[in-house]
């Protein structure tokens, strides 16, 4: 349960002495008195305001390099949570922003001369300048010491109990102690340059402007009745081509207004000391070190297109304060503080790259019908929803999906999707998981029962497990084949069911060969660890063991592969006989055909290893053999690793290389999925993390496909359809903690047509149940006035 701080002197914890100015007159570090603030902006000013409040016996320093009226940028974005925020710990400081702001609802997109408006999104702006005049009269008004034009001293930390360094990206603290916090500072594609425009716009605008050196947008929002931000962005190489990095600031200025014309009617851009920049991604593993402790960009950084810089500061010293109060030592605070912010920021940081990405790579969605460009825009973060959206705004919102040829009432994930002779009645699939639960390969009660649930739960298509072409293929003694006429006929059981009672679901099936990550336990016994006793012989691309506790692979020979190839066809032939709708070829995560395709795992010096075409040289053999011996009209998927999460392994462009490849030899769709190829693999794991790399293979190649990788709602499938980032979307543990996730799906969304329909012994239970109340979390840190 949170506390509630009142503003009056330290009773809770016995009565605080003032301070004399030296710090072996404190209460010790357990109650910091003497606190050193570097850095002058949003969020030193306002922890230092905070904790002045908290306690004015505090003896609170300011140290600011710059004037007071330096600073980089115009205006200053704050979310109605922020504002709230300040609201209940400082309603002075609250009060005063009120009176300043100015306030806007609509996000204008326009993109080919075409403008579309989406409103409903409440924005709330004013300039940095008056935000820090603010933040100034406060602190003074409580007693704080501002020191401008004066660089902090080296001493600090020993003439203080707290030191907050406060000193912004190129914070000079951070670097000081880099040992300790172990900073990594991430530089992007993208140049940008910070202006204003003496007119304020009427909603935050993004312009896009094709021009013959390649793609500028700008971005642009009001932060006083007559006053706009203005950001030109683009990429490195337009920047250059464009003659930008031989201009000076008012050349640079007169040129970027005169791209925009049309945009700022005519009027100039001014600047403020403004230079073309890069944006750099500021993380640290650790906030603090002694009674040192970072705050705001010093800490962390998040792409301007996101608006959270100012926020995440303010939020920050908001959180620092409250664990100052709440703990009962320094280093108790300040650990609790960075337990609860790190995660948030975290958070924050992958929003904030999926929409500098989103913009780095703006060009690849120039051709999308103008409703979906802009609903993209908005969603790419991954923050704006089609749900809240909708929310926000109907009228757009289903503009957008009338365009997309969403009947009325229909949510994108409803919509059919064809692929050649099927037809899957909805974009969901149920995504392929390993069971290890077969006995010598073959099927049983137990894979009747998952996926005969899971195929009347609702979804368009239900992906078995990895099935392996060869008892030499397993990964497990637990997994499933199709290398026998008695795994057929069990395979055959389980699809004449999917069928009968669950009509309309197609039944996919995987298949695929372990390679060098076979023969090990299960994988609630040791993943991807070796059996105990009973282990049979690997065979890989290269002779690479997956672990180095692993078996060591044999590395196969030019008859093993065209035994292999054979092997694929043969089961191929069974599970076309067993009545599947679909078959998928594995070429992911580290198993027999992945370990061709990476250069991590490929170091063979044949026709079958070194460039992209050699090792994609036998993946596409084996596709070529299952690809004649399954029926025509029946299609055929390929999942791959798009990246190996490893240095040295599958770059971007080679994983659309190898979709393009094998789409040529008839793939259907690609599976995009990634990783596990090695095992000291470093994923950037996150919400839907995987789905941008599907996003960029789709619009590379035109190939449809399958967005994998933590998609957990049905919002979230909604949102990637809609915005054209994915064709389907294939979900794993959902479905395991839900087999009728879809129909539950449907539900929620109101939706009762034929894309989700109902097992007739089901239908009593197809209204959401009522539940009980819940209330919202109490504000973070409360002060009197």
């Amino acid at each position: 349960m949170e506390r509630t701080i009142v503003d009056a002197p330290r009773g809770a914890r016995g009565t605080a002495r003032a301070t004399t100015g030296h710090p072996q007159s404190h209460t010790g570090p357990d109650h910091p008195l003497r606190v050193a603030i570097i850095g002058g902006g949003p969020g030193g000013l306002y922890a230092a305001a905070l904790l002045k409040r908290l306690d004015p016996t505090r003896d609170i320093t300011v140290w600011e390099r710059n004037a007071p009226d330096d600073t980089f940028g115009f205006g200053v974005v704050l979310s109605d949570e922020t504002l709230g925020g300040i609201e209940h710990a400082d309603p002075t400081v609250h009060q005063a922003l009120q009176r300043d702001f100015v306030r806007w609802d609509d996000i204008d997109i326009v993109h080919r001369g075409v403008r579309h408006t989406s409103g409903g999104h409440g924005f709330a702006a004013l300039g940095r300048r008056r935000l820090l005049e603010i933040l100034h009269s406060r602190c003074r008004d409580l007693g704080v010491r501002l020191r401008f034009r004066t660089e902090a001293p080296g001493d600090l930390p020993d003439t203080h109990d707290l030191v907050i360094a406060a000193d912004g990206v190129h914070s000079t603290t951070r670097e000081r102690y880099a040992d300790v916090f172990r900073p990594r500072v991430t530089a992007h594609r993208c140049r940008y340059i910070w202006l204003a425009a003496d007119f304020a716009f009427g909603s935050f605008r993004f312009d896009i402007a094709e021009t013959e050196h390649g793609v500028m947008q700008l971005h642009g929002y009001p932060y006083a009745p007559d006053a706009s931000t203005v950001i030109i962005e683009m990429r490195e190489e337009v920047w250059q081509a464009a003659g930008f990095d031989e201009l000076g600031e008012a050349e640079s200025i007169e040129r970027c207004a005169k791209i925009f014309a049309e945009t700022l009617n005519g009027r100039p851009l001014r600047s403020n000391n403004s230079t073309w920049t890069t944006f750099r991604t500021v993380v640290n593993e650790r906030w603090s070190h002694g009674n040192v402790v970072l705050l705001g960009d010093a800490a962390h950084t998040a792409h301007f297109s996101i608006g959270s810089g100012t926020k995440l500061a303010v939020e920050d010293a908001l959180a620092l304060a409250a664990c100052l109060e709440e703990q009962d030592t320094l280093p108790e605070a300040l650990a609790a503080y960075e337990a609860e912010r790190r995660p948030v920021v975290a958070s924050t940081q992958r929003a904030a790259r999926a929409s500098l990405e989103w913009f780095e790579d703006i060009a690849r969605y120039l051709d999308q019908p103008p409703r979906q460009f802009a609903f993209n825009l908005l969603t790419r973060s991954r923050r704006v929803t089609h749900d809240n959206l909708r929310l926000r705004d109907a009228h757009f919102t289903q503009a957008v999906e009338r365009e997309f040829g969403c009947p009325p009432g229909t949510p994108p994930m409803f919509t059919p999707f064809r692929l050649r002779g099927l037809t899957l009645r909805n974009r969901v699939v149920v995504s392929p998981m390993d069971m290890y639960s077969a006995v010598d390969g073959v099927p049983g009660d137990f894979h009747l029962v998952h996926l005969g649930a899971r195929a009347l739960g609702g979804a368009g298509l239900v992906m078995t497990e990895m099935v392996c072409v060869s008892e030499e293929g397993r990964i497990t003694p637990g997994c499933a084949g199709l290398y026998t006429g008695r795994q057929a006929e069990a395979w055959k059981r389980i699809a004449d069911f999917v069928h009968a009672q669950a009509p309309g679901t197609a039944l996919g099936v995987q298949l695929g060969h372990s390679g060098r990550k076979g023969s090990t336990k299960v994988m609630w016994e040791g993943m991807d660890e070796p059996l105990p006793e009973g282990n049979w012989p690997l065979v890989a691309a290269s002779p690479l063991p997956y672990k180095p506790s692993g078996q060591t692979p044999r590395e196969l020979s030019r008859a093993q592969l065209t035994d292999l190839r054979e092997q694929f066809a043969a089961a191929a032939c069974r599970a076309a006989r067993a009545g599947f709708d679909l078959l998928e070829l594995h070429c992911a995560h580290g198993y027999l055909l992945s370990g061709f395709l990476s250069p991590l795992t490929n170091r063979r010096t044949d026709a079958y290893g070194g460039t992209l075409d050699k090792r994609l040289r036998f993946p596409l053999e084996v596709f070529d053999a299952v690809r004649n011996a399954w029926p025509g009209e029946r299609p055929m998927t390929v999942r791959v690793s798009a990246t190996d999460w490893a240095e040295g392994g599958t770059s971007a462009e080679e994983a659309v290389e190898i979709a393009r490849a094998f789409a040529a030899h008839g793939a259907d769709a690609i599976d995009v999925s990634t990783g596990q190829v090695v095992a000291d693999e470093r994923p950037d794991f996150g919400r839907s993390y995987q789905t941008p790399f599907a996003d960029r293979i789709r619009h590379a190649t035109g190939v449809p496909v399958i967005a994998v990788g933590a998609i957990s709602s049905w919002d979230d499938v909604n949102s990637l359809i809609l915005a054209g980032r994915t064709d389907l979307c294939a979900l794993g543990r959902p479905h395991l903690y839900d087999p009728h996730w879809t129909l539950h799906a449907a539900a929620e969304q109101g939706y009762t047509g034929p894309a989700a329909p109902w097992p007739a012994p089901y239908r009593a239970g197809s209204r959401r149940p009522r539940t009980g109340r819940t209330d919202a979390p109490k504000p973070r840190l409360t002060l009197g006035n």
